[in-house]
């Protein structure tokens, strides 16, 4: 791997050698040249310069296709390239190229590589969609199915470092990845898929394993929520009840009262004594919505009792339950509901059902097995990750114990046996760092008790400093 300190000394030893150096600062006829660059099973489509904000430093944005379908962007700063490859991934069905950094936070956006010199690039994992809740382009469409399981992350990687060469006159040997959600599950593929072409990664709530979660796991939880007329039994608004009172019988398991409950695992808070005595009202819980809430908390099983998913629903997520789960007064959230239903017609399984499909015709008997075709299509979820650790990357990995949508309890479970396989948790540590962060929402979108959210968590940081002094990160907290 090129360290810095030869980065920094290369245009001087090329100078001497009478070798032409690369351009580390570079015009805009620089940047327009690139629409000319021929590229091997893709084109480029455009290439202009975007002038400097606040934020960001001048860059020239290519925007690229790689074959069939991946449509790509790229970043190079104008100036003060470090020499370095940030790429980012992307959420739900993605679908959206650049999404990520039409918003203001960092999560699954190019941002916090282009702010630090990096060459960056993200893609839309192989085709448009409406929304990133759109999953219709997946029907009988297993090219499109291919990559976005997997086959995106080395494209948008190829066609970043051929424009970075031909721009800069350069290639970079170190280069970082990260992902939450989506982009937490593409953070592990490229790990196994890839395994010498990051050397750092980060991987932010990984919904490592799609078919598990979306196509099972999710599925109870809708079925769970659906009474015998068709209609939601939990509805929206009983969420502050519940966590009040979660979070009265749990606050204080770890010794301290501060509005956490720091392990989810611990808390079995009995919720009887919101039982409704009398009529139904917003105050107390019905027979009914206390068993939502309990199948809810477990996680899927099939008719033997048999446990299909590692954990359910967290303690200490009510205040999220909104956007994920029951939806509010006002219509919104409830997404789980979108994902369960595109995922189950479109793409969970090899023969797909089509917009007729519906989580309530989830099978618990006999659909995981069905599953399985594509979940070699997508899954992230082996633990053996060993040829990324024979490489010596470094990966990060958080979650918040807050994440209703994609369960904290399957990254404790991949994480334990990983540890196995590398042979012991402290073998394992030389490679991959594991974050567990109370109150948290997924992927920190909302702001949690005390207002954490991903604003407050700085990965990049820490993943930096492991991987320039061999130092493992002990915090992924701004400010530690």
């Amino acid at each position: 791997m090129r360290s810095a300190r030869s980065v920094l000394f290369l245009p001087v030893a090329l100078a001497l050698s009478g070798v032409a150096s690369p351009s580390w600062a570079q015009g805009d006829e620089s940047c327009a040249a690139l629409h000319n660059t021929a590229l091997a099973s893709g084109f480029v489509t455009s290439a202009r310069v975007v002038e400097a904000t606040d934020a960001l430093p001048a860059y020239c944005e290519v925007r690229a296709t790689a074959l069939p379908a991946i449509s790509i962007e790229v970043r190079l700063p104008m100036e003060g390239w470090n020499g370095k490859y940030y790429q980012a991934g992307c959420g739900g069905f993605c679908g959206i190229l650049g999404r990520a950094d039409a918003a203001a936070g960092w999560v699954n956006a190019m941002r916090p590589g282009l702010e630090r010199g990096y060459a960056t690039a993200t893609s839309d994992s192989g085709h448009h969609g409406l929304s990133v809740l759109d999953a219709g382009w997946a029907a009988d469409n297993p090219h499109a199915e291919r990559d976005w399981g997997w086959r995106s992350i080395g494209e948008t990687h190829r066609v970043a470092q051929s424009m970075i060469t031909a721009f800069y006159g350069s290639t970079t040997e170190e280069a970082i990845f990260q992902g939450c959600s989506t982009g937490g599950r593409m953070a592990h593929m490229a790990a196994l898929r890839y395994p010498e072409m990051f050397q750092g990664i980060i991987s932010g709530a990984p919904a490592m394993d799609y078919t598990g979660l979306v196509g099972t796991k999710m599925s109870y939880l809708m079925q769970a929520n659906t009474g015998a007329d068709g209609q939601p039994i939990l509805k929206p608004g009983k969420e502050l009840l519940i966590g009040d009172a979660v979070m009265a019988a749990c606050d204080g398991l770890d010794g301290a009262e501060d509005g956490l409950i720091s392990d989810p695992r611990s808390c079995n808070a009995d919720l009887t004594a919101l039982q409704c005595s009398g009529a139904a009202g917003a105050d107390c819980l019905t027979d009914a919505e206390l068993e939502v809430i309990a199948k809810w908390r477990h996680g899927p099983v099939n008719a033997a009792g048999e446990q299909l998913y590692p954990g359910g629903v967290p303690a200490g997520s009510e205040p999220f339950w909104w956007l994920w789960l029951t939806g509010n007064a006002d219509g919104g959230g409830k997404l789980v509901n979108a994902f369960t239903t595109n995922f189950g017609a479109y793409m969970a399984f090899a023969d797909d059902p089509g917009a007729s499909w519906t989580p309530q015709q989830f099978d618990f008997e006999t659909d995981p097995a069905l599953l399985e075709p594509m979940g070699r299509v997508y899954n992230a979820d082996n633990p053996d990750i060993s040829a990324f650790r024979a490489a010596g990357g470094k990966m990060i990995v958080w979650h918040g114990w807050g994440d209703s949508i994609v369960t904290p309890f399957k990254t404790v479970d991949w994480y334990d046996r990983a540890a196995d396989m590398a042979g012991g948790e402290a073998i394992l540590q030389e490679n991959v760092a594991l974050f567990m962060l109370p109150g948290v929402d997924h992927c920190g979108i909302l702001p949690g008790p005390g207002g954490i959210s991903q604003a407050g968590i700085d990965p990049m940081t820490a993943l930096e400093r492991w991987m320039e002094t061999g130092t493992a990160p002990s915090s992924i907290l701004v400010g530690d």
